[in-house]
């Protein structure tokens, strides 16, 4: 387990990289397992790196993937690099640089996943979700590329239904995934985008998230547009604070 500040950031299994702990990061390996036909390498960007848990999973699921981490957090990356070693990882590259900085010098259509999976602490940095960044995303991606966002949110789900009509505004086709209770604005927690200019696997989501070890609800369509109805999407210079969860929620008094 990898922690920053007293907050859990990443989870991983050295012997076993197809393990994935934390709810939202089982919702995103689903994502990647039916995103294209089983064992397909595919080229990604990882904006957050933290442990490489995903790297890792989607190493060991799509043999020949190439995939590289955004990460400004140089200290971090090092600590890692010692204490969770990723050199073992085949067609894995870090480099120590902010998710924006790093896109923006990325080709047009260069790759079929971008990840964003970032926080400081246990925020998620805005400007990873503003409109300006969404569009840089979708530059990147191929057709029929995902971009897949880890929004964490609470009471009400303001923040997250403003992420959600950002995305919507660039992509043809948006799903969110969640635990039913943070879903419905209950409890903290977090959420999971899907984005693509085609259409998304949302039957075979839909039946992992009611059958899996992870009980989801997912939310497209009409559903979502409902959802984000009233949000603006956000904008590049806007004051916008992402949530910041409870103490309680990591066990803090």
């Amino acid at each position: 387990m990898l922690l920053i500040g007293g907050v859990p950031q990443s989870y991983v299994d050295l012997t076993d990289p197809t393990y994935l702990d934390f709810e939202y990061m089982r919702l995103m390996g689903d994502v990647v397992d039916l995103m294209a036909m089983e064992g397909q390498a595919l080229d990604a960007v990882h904006i957050g790196g933290a442990a490489c848990t995903l790297p890792r999973y989607l190493a060991a699921t799509r043999p020949g993937s190439r995939q590289v981490v955004f990460e400004p957090d140089g200290p971090l990356v090092r600590l890692v690099r010692e204490r969770l070693p990723v050199k073992n990882v085949p067609g894995l590259k870090i480099r120590i640089v902010d998710g924006r900085a790093g896109t923006a010098a990325l080709a047009d259509d260069a790759d079929d996943l971008l990840v964003v999976d970032a926080f400081a602490e246990a925020s998620m940095p805005v400007e990873l979700a503003t409109l300006e960044f969404t569009r840089d995303a979708a530059r990147v991606l191929r057709p029929g590329g995902v971009l897949l966002m880890n929004v964490a949110d609470g009471f009400r789900l303001a923040y997250a239904r403003r992420v959600v009509a950002t995305v919507r505004s660039v992509f043809e086709h948006v799903l969110l995934l969640g635990e039913p209770g943070v879903l419905r604005g209950r409890r903290f927690g977090n959420l999971v985008v899907a984005a693509s200019q085609r259409p998304l696997p949302v039957d075979g989501l839909t039946r992992r998230a009611a059958g899996g070890a992870v009980r989801a609800r997912l939310m497209t369509g009409g559903d979502l547009a409902g959802f984000a109805a009233g949000a603006r999407p956000i904008e590049d210079g806007e004051h916008v604070s992402a949530p910041v969860p409870p103490d309680q929620v990591f066990g803090r008094p």
